[in-house]
């Protein structure tokens, strides 16, 4: 198997970066009438086949490995494991890894072997695409054509899944549209300095200017606060720009392929050398929060939330709730403006969905993806709990008051965050505005915020979809090191202030420009040979 390959190279396309990542009432089908059990077979199976539908086999236990998208433990977790359990007749186990060291805990876990891999795994990006290259995940193209959600006319997402095909094979699912980030502005911050809602780079630096030298939070003080921050300058994962959109508009840090179908490096490009610069002179004028260097999301959020600064670019949909309520919880105003890309960015990018994928290892692959990822997306229960997660824990229908709102009897509402509190829940693992199946039994589509379906519109009207980076063994080998080169490097010129042209010269003497062109001629090797 090349997964041997994949553990002598050091697990290289896992340590890629040290990641930090974005009820029962219903009109559908049960979650049990829609998993009921087929025929018993045989459990195993190679990779590329897949049983008919009335001959798989129900698991007696399956073992996941998640981040921290699935409901956590401070969430209740136990309760929405107990409530997937009763619908399905079958154990879970889950792991759950500290969500900023999921990526590294799941690398962990392939290079101790096997016989230590979970059943299923939540992956995307360069992670996806690697670990199928190597061997590491189950073909679950039959499982998917011969399913019964593909057949069931329910089903909306043929181009997302298409998108997520490896040389026409599919090797994780995923559940919903990758969706992407939308910058977020405070209102009240624009009115108290007099400005608009920014739409070139010359209006968009001018608020940060005025964000950071004047007074927008109306507290009487100038300069003590700063226009935006950001988790890092770089992304942890595909597409890499997404949190600094504005300072690297046409810009691109790793691989992607011109319209001609031939591959290259955009970190190689002028126009990324125009973006680092972008981000040094702002970065030393102050406009860039001091620590975005080392921050996670959790340290911008709180920020934003503690009104330290006025711009923050983040995920579309449910987090424009999110971030409104923290804000309010906080004692601030927390009108927020979604932003329309400014000129120069033209359009945001959707990222690859992140997709439900199954492991070699796994015994019974093919119950695994019926009962367990196809499952999800039932149109009934199993998708309610996915969706919103357990009743009377996560959401209620009994009339009560959450957080100053008070709810009828029979009114559909999601209850305060046990995590959060002073939140209200908006979703847990599936978001429903990001759906990729009809569900007309959906209880909460009434209950979506005005401000979660305006970010999401606006990302939804201005967005491009991201192409998965396919992988090659130049690229297991070599793109860890890169990237991290490549983030060293940024480090340098935006908070050090060395200059762009001696940051690449060292790129080319301690081997970037080396690793890069050979990954380079290896994906151009791999296209021409399709």
């Amino acid at each position: 198997m090349r997964v041997k390959k994949m553990l002598a190279a050091g697990m290289a396309v896992t340590m890629a970066a040290s990641v930090a990542l974005s009820g029962c009432s219903s009109t559908g089908k049960s979650g049990t009438e829609a998993t009921s059990a087929g025929t018993n077979t045989e459990s195993g199976s190679s990779a590329g086949e897949s049983k008919a539908e009335n001959d798989i086999k129900k698991p007696e236990k399956i073992t996941i490995m998640v981040n921290g998208t699935v409901t956590t433990k401070p969430n209740n977790r136990d309760a929405f494991e107990k409530r997937w359990e009763e619908l399905t007749g079958i154990d879970l186990e889950i792991i759950q890894p500290d969500h900023d060291a999921y990526f590294d805990v799941l690398g962990q876990t392939f290079a101790s072997g096997p016989e230590n891999w979970p059943d299923a795994i939540l992956l995307q990006g360069s992670f996806y695409t690697g670990y199928a290259e190597e061997g590491a995940l189950w073909d679950m193209t039959e499982a998917w054509n011969n399913s019964e959600l593909k057949s069931s006319g329910r089903f909306t997402g043929e181009e997302v899944v298409d998108n997520m095909k490896i040389d026409g094979k599919l090797y994780g699912f995923p559940v919903t549209r990758g969706n992407g980030c939308v910058t977020y502005v405070k209102k009240k911050w624009l009115d108290n300095v007099g400005l608009q809602a920014p739409t070139t780079y010359d209006e968009y630096l001018n608020m940060l200017k005025a964000f950071t030298e004047g007074d927008p939070d109306g507290n009487g003080v100038n300069g003590d606060t700063y226009g935006l921050s950001a988790a890092g300058f770089i992304g942890t994962e595909e597409p890499w720009t997404n949190y600094l959109p504005e300072f690297y508009q046409d810009a691109y840090p790793s691989f992607a392929k011109g319209e001609d179908g031939v591959w290259y490096d955009g970190f190689t490009k002028d126009n990324f050398k125009a973006a680092l610069q972008r981000m040094r002179d702002a970065y030393a004028a102050g406009y860039i929060d001091k620590e975005t260097l080392t921050n996670g999301t959790k340290d911008c959020r709180n920020k934003f939330y503690e009104d330290k600064f006025g711009v923050f670019t983040y995920w579309a949909g449910t987090w424009g709730t999110n971030l409104k309520n923290n804000l309010e919880s906080n004692g601030h105003d927390s009108e927020l403006i979604a932003l329309k890309p400014i000129k120069e960015v033209g359009t945001y990018v959707e990222r690859t969905s992140p997709v439900w994928a199954i492991t070699s290892s796994c015994e019974n692959p093919e119950g695994v993806f019926k009962y367990f990822i196809e499952s999800m997306l039932d149109g009934g229960d199993l998708q309610m709990l996915w969706s919103y997660g357990v009743e009377d824990v996560h959401w209620s229908k009994k009339a009560e008051t959450v957080l100053d709102k008070t709810y009828k009897e029979g009114e559909f509402h999601l209850r305060e965050s046990l995590e959060n509190p002073g939140t209200q829940y908006t979703k847990q693992h599936l978001d429903p505005m990001l759906a990729i199946a009809a569900w007309e039994g959906d209880p909460g589509k009434d209950a979506v915020k005005e401000e979660a379906k305006n970010s999401q519109t606006v990302f939804n009207e201005n967005c491009r979809q991201a192409s998965i980076t396919p992988s090659t063994e130049e690229m297991a080998t070599y793109n860890g090191d890169l990237m991290t080169l490549k983030k060293s490097i940024i480090a340098d010129v935006v908070v050090q202030g060395t200059s762009v042209e001696e940051a690449f010269k060292r790129f080319e003497s301690d081997g970037g420009a080396k690793w890069s062109q050979m990954i380079v001629d290896s994906l151009n090797k791999k296209e021409s040979a399709k």
